[in-house]
């Protein structure tokens, strides 16, 4: 039940951060979520990669899909030299997955030395 709770919070406070903050709140939110809420290692990074990577992925397919891909098509050419909007949307979603996985480890760790 704590991994679904802090799955749902670490994704509508990143949601809620990034409106108002760099995006790297992300890491913040996750951090802090796994202080408040202490689960083990595996799990806290599971829950931050999740909420993120699932949060960032599906608001890329949103924004992307509004101007049928146009931007995604021609940034995914110059970045991976190869046209495929999706591959670029799920890069995305990794990439902000694995930002917030570390910082939730990053806190489990230090949470778990310090008790």
């Amino acid at each position: 039940m704590k991994f679904f709770v802090s799955l749902l919070l670490i994704a509508l406070l990143s949601f809620a951060a990034c409106l108002y903050l760099p995006w790297w709140s992300i890491a913040i939110v996750s951090f802090g979520m796994v202080v408040l809420i202490p689960q083990g290692p595996g799990r806290s990074f599971l829950c931050g990669f999740l909420a993120i990577a699932l949060l960032w992925g599906i608001l890329s397919f949103i924004k992307s899909s509004q101007n049928d891909h146009l931007l995604a098509h021609k940034v995914s050419q110059v970045i991976i030299k190869t046209d495929s909007p999706a591959f670029l949307i799920l890069a995305t979603a990794a990439l902000g997955g694995l930002i917030a996985g570390l910082a939730a480890l990053t806190a489990s760790f230090i949470r778990r030395k310090n008790v």
